[in-house]
């Protein structure tokens, strides 16, 4: 998820949409000489095959059939594909546009009952029981089959589960309410509000069959489930019991409530659902409790976000609830109390260290207990994407910290995959074994297109020594065990040295060749290192993974509707490619390029194009396929496309979010270049001198090997994107439509967007009440191609 504010200071902005990394890791400031031979992204066309027809009606569908696969073994390059639509224009209008020949429905939107004793929506804000109907902020999903006796399958294609997230409610909650939020600002906020916004928050698994070659969701099946902020999990792994998790409400540090802010996800190959808590730290309230905590807990809240003075997303913690001796609205209040036991046991001052990991979901067994699996780290985590499953070696699961200038990491398995585990029914179980005992590591970026996996453990020196004295942390941070680092993840990245990112992202895995491909969605403090951040945090230079600053205009923000002179930094992203050495998960080295760079086909009027095609459009995107802020990222195995989902702020003055297809070539397709980087596009002014870069690129983009196929409405992202088996049906999820309705324009019946109830939506019919003023809702939407193709060939 990108950021929806101006990045100034306040108490209620998301910690996690501002940069609190401490760290002084420089990020790559040498130049080496060039290498990487060229390669040659294949050409070629697959046939069209054909398919049973796909109704229009309410279903849900999306994944690739990846769970229960077989191991794999990486190939050289992957098959040629050609990708076969007509590439869609750039539109500000309130629909969904796609190719000619493709048809869009919407099939699950936010609200949608799960439950035959909970009535259909009726989109006015006046219904409950969120824990039975679809969340809000549809996000990343997976599609896990189901064979026509209920157990797991990676090849059906007429019955499954679809496992969603629902990530945030921030721009929409007050389409939730009838009159929109009471006391949002000041006073108590009201239980009923409150138990809604919380239950709009987590994951949904709705089960999916044909009848009559069309698929829709059961609403009466067992299978049926929502998982929410209030949610009972389980903690395993290093963190487990630790002083780090005790609570209130679980004195032994074992347990929790819930999972918040589910923005990316990931799958295992034993048939789990993985979700990412991403920006988790904004729904916790502090007060200046900094006397009665330890430093070291002090710094590890400042390097989280969590300042002294915040207020928690929504004030949750402000409900005063019918029953007093009730905890569900108060541990969002995370302060310490002088009065109360030193290890948390009475209040809640360590409930923020039971969020911020990956959760472990088996959609198959509705009764089974949610695992937060604290071996893999803890940070703003943007999905956990395996590796391909080789027998005998281990499984690596790829994460990015959505933050500015934060890290890539990897979770390396000790177990080496045993085929047989794909297909246990002890799904769980095959989780402990695979993701409770492993290594979490840390890149680094070197700037001759080379790269090392840094160890997080008390093995390696520069993690021992810890964190040093610096301004930003006058007492260092010494770590103390294993759920040390766990927990403080973030740290342990600094202190060994890994290369600080522009907002690390979505990560996809080829699933020919297991190469790693992550979004590094923008980061308009790139090059300013004379100033530090809002957090007091010292900003980065431009290095070899991270090249670019560049001067951008814009006359309206679609944020706020005011003029903006300009934008700096690295207005429009890039997306970086990875090589396991070896092509081993467990590779402690690598080697990567940049397979993109965002950017407009041509510079603003006013500034010199010239320059912007040498040092900026620097994949030679075109009005087919120009775009910015990447955020989701997903390959196809039915087709081998690339999908690449954005979720923009900076080129809205222009067109709507979009989804756009890549051939992905191989990583070293391209070569070295070097970028000229103008002082008037350094976010820092007093600069005047340009700096040339030098870094890797893969080959450039052209019309026919990338092509924008979908746009979205009026102040919506796209994300979550899967697919059929058969690659026949793609699924996509739009979300937050409307999100930049004012609180006065709410008030007077006028949204921002109407979409998908409109009759002009793009769609195949109109979803939901409302019509063409129907409040807008986050949906699912379900494509095909009109003559029962693949999607996209």
């Amino acid at each position: 998820m990108s950021e929806k504010f101006p990045p100034a200071q306040s108490i209620h902005t998301d910690p996690d949409d501002l940069e609190n990394n401490t760290s002084a890791n420089p990020s790559i400031h040498d130049v080496l000489a060039a290498r990487l031979h060229r390669r040659h992204v294949l050409g070629g066309g697959i046939g069209a095959m054909t398919m049973a027809g796909f109704g229009s009606f309410s279903l849900a569908a999306c994944g690739g059939g990846d769970t229960l696969a077989p191991a794999l073994t990486p190939t050289p390059t992957p098959a040629p594909l050609a990708l076969n639509f007509a590439a869609v224009t750039k539109s500000k209008l309130d629909r969904v546009t796609v190719p000619p020949g493709y048809t869009a429905t919407v099939i699950y939107a936010t609200g949608d009952s799960i439950d035959p004793t909970v009535p259909d929506y009726l989109n006015n804000g006046s219904q409950d029981n969120f824990a039975r109907r679809s969340g809000d902020h549809h996000d990343g999903m997976h599609y896990f089959g189901l064979n026509a006796a209920g157990a797991p399958s990676n090849t059906t294609n007429d019955r499954a589960l679809l496992v969603m997230n629902h990530e945030n409610i921030a721009g929409t909650v007050q389409f939730m309410h009838a009159t929109g939020q009471t006391n949002a600002a000041t006073g108590a906020r009201p239980e009923a509000e409150a138990t809604k916004e919380i239950d709009a928050h987590g994951v949904s698994i709705i089960e999916l069959a044909k009848t009559a070659g069309k698929f829709g969701y059961l609403k009466a099946s067992t299978f049926n489930r929502r998982i929410t902020a209030a949610t009972e999990m389980d903690i395993a792994g290093p963190a487990r019991g630790s002083v780090f998790t005790k609570t209130l409400f679980s004195p032994a540090g074992t347990k929790t409530r819930g999972t918040i802010n589910n923005c990316g996800n990931g799958y295992t190959p034993w048939g789990t659902y993985l979700t990412a808590e991403e920006n988790w730290a904004g729904y916790f309230t502090r007060s200046d409790d900094t006397a009665v905590r330890t430093q070291k807990d002090n710094t590890a809240l400042l390097r989280n976000g969590i300042r002294v003075g915040r207020t928690g997303n929504n004030r949750w913690s402000t409900v005063v609830p019918a029953d007093a001796s009730s905890t569900a609205f108060s541990r969002w209040d995370i302060s310490a109390s002088a009065a109360l036991p030193a290890d948390g046991t009475g209040d809640f001052r360590n409930a923020h260290n039971t969020f911020g990991y990956i959760v472990e979901i088996d959609p198959y067994a509705p009764a089974s207990t949610p695992v937060k699996r604290t071996a893999l780290g803890r940070r703003a985590n943007e999905g956990a994407w395996p590796s391909l499953a080789v027998v005998g070696q281990p499984i690596a699961f790829y994460i990015g910290c959505d933050s500015r200038g934060e890290y890539v990491y990897k979770f390396v398995s000790k177990k080496l995959w045993v085929a047989a585990d794909a297909n246990r029914a002890d799904r769980l179980n095959v989780g402990a074994e695979y993701m409770d005992e492993g290594t979490i590591y840390a890149a680094r970026f070197n700037a001759n297109g080379t790269g090392t996996w840094l160890k997080l453990d008390l093995s390696n020196p520069d993690v021992a020594a810890g964190v040093p004295i610096s301004a930003q942390n006058p007492a260092g941070y010494k770590f103390d065990s294993l759920a040390d680092i766990c927990v403080n993840t973030r740290l342990a990245g600094g202190a060994a040295g890994a290369t600080r990112m522009d907002r690390p992202e979505w990560t996809a895995v080829n699933p020919k060749n297991g190469e790693i491909y992550i979004t590094m969605t923008e980061n308009p403090d790139r090059g300013n290192t004379t100033t530090v951040s809002n957090n007091n945090i010292p900003n980065p230079d431009v290095d070899a993974a991270n090249p670019r600053y560049y001067l951008d205009s814009k006359g309206v923000s679609s944020q706020n509707s005011a003029p903006i002179a300009a934008q700096r930094g690295n207005v429009n992203g890039h997306i970086v490619r990875i090589r396991e050495d070896g092509d081993s998960a467990g590779a402690a080295s690598f080697k990567w390029d940049i397979f993109l760079f965002g950017a407009q086909a041509k510079a603003d009027a006013g500034l010199d194009d010239v320059n912007y095609q040498a040092n900026v459009n620097l994949s030679g995107l075109s009005d087919f396929n120009d775009l910015s802020k990447p955020d989701g990222c997903w390959f196809s195995k039915a087709s081998g496309i690339l999908w690449i989902e954005t979720d923009d702020n900076t080129y809205t003055d222009v067109t709507n979010a979009m989804l756009l297809a890549a051939v992905p070539g191989v990583q070293g397709d391209g070569g070295a270049i070097s970028v000229v980087n103008k002082a008037n596009g350094s976010p820092n002014t007093a600069v005047t001198a340009d700096k040339t870069v030098q870094t890797y690129i893969g080959k450039k983009m052209t019309d026919v090997t990338f092509k924008r196929f979908l746009t979205a409405p009026t102040g919506a992202e796209v994300t979550g994107v899967a697919e059929s088996p058969d690659g026949k049906a793609l699924f996509i999820n739009i979300q937050h439509p409307g999100e930049n309705t004012s609180t006065s324009s709410f008030s007077m019946g006028s949204f921002e967007s109407n979409w998908p109830g409109t009759t002009v939506g793009g769609l195949a019919a109109p979803y939901g009440p409302g019509g063409a003023s129907a409040r807008p809702r986050s949906a699912t939407v379900m494509i095909t191609k009109d003559d029962g193709g693949i999607i996209g060939l």
